[in-house]
């Protein structure tokens, strides 16, 4: 299926590797205007330097924590100022933290949750007035089957992502009257650089790491972050006009929930 975003523009938080420069790429080969936050400057300039090469339209890098108030804001005036305007808003910003309950201290928690929710919350309330002035907003919150099957010693990521899943229905249902719709994707195992870490961190190679995680997936492979990036394309275009309050599984089958 062909998918045009000409005439769109998007933000996109954590995008300077992985899932979220997959997205920000697809969004921009698509015709889609393409805002990139990330913390670091060098990862960042990579990236943008590399959507350009088969973008359509602008694409910028803005540096911001989003985990802070004042980083969200930054990186959404950043982008208002580049566009005139925000469309889509994709709010993928964190990586998998996880542990036993037990060693699970405030401060941890309290990092997790502002990094995962509140900075989709507060990035969300920016955008909300534009898109419900237009008549026109997609907003994706990127979480993880996590949010629908929690494990044991899956904490804080689990909590905070399913404290995504509610937020994405509580606004889906405030947003369809003003056509926004507001979906939510949800990782099982993806191609990501935090593999490459923890692979790194328990002294094994790669592959041999992502072997052991493949025994898990009933496709039997892990999946590709264009793989997940064909999807939010899909759901942001006007061709998913139908489809809101969800919460999708990408997973290769593996969430023992639908």
């Amino acid at each position: 299926m062909e998918i045009s975003l000409k005439g769109r523009s998007a933000i996109i938080t954590g995008a300077s590797k992985g899932i979220g420069f997959a997205i920000a790429t697809r969004f921009a080969a698509s015709g889609a205007d393409v805002a990139i936050v990330a913390r670091g400057r060098e990862a960042l300039d990579a990236a943008v330097a590399e959507i350009k090469k088969t973008a359509k339209g602008k694409v910028i890098g803005s540096q911001a924590d989003v985990g802070t108030a004042a980083g969200v804001q930054s990186a959404y005036d950043a982008a208002t100022k580049a566009f005139g305007k925000l469309d889509i808003a994709v709010n993928n910003a964190g990586t998998s933290a996880t542990g036993p309950f037990e060693k699970l201290i405030d401060e941890v928690m309290q990092s997790d949750l502002d990094l995962k929710l509140f900075a989709a919350i507060r990035l969300n309330r920016l955008v909300w007035p534009q898109m419900k002035e237009r008549r026109w907003g997609r907003i994706i919150n990127i979480l993880n089957i996590g949010a629908k099957a929690p494990r044991a010693n899956s904490a804080p990521t689990s909590v905070s992502r399913a404290a995504g899943m509610a937020l994405t229905k509580v606004l889906a249902g405030e947003g369809a009257p003003h056509n926004i719709l507001v979906n939510a994707m949800l990782v099982g195992l993806i191609e990501a650089d935090q593999h490459v870490q923890s692979a790194k961190k328990k002294g094994v190679p790669l592959k041999d790491y992502i072997a052991g995680l493949e025994k898990d997936i009933p496709l039997g492979r892990i999946g590709k972050a264009e793989e997940f990036a064909n999807l939010a394309c899909f759901l942001v275009s006007d061709a998913g006009s139908y489809i809101t309050g969800t919460a999708i599984n990408v997973d290769g089958g593996r969430s023992p929930v639908v």
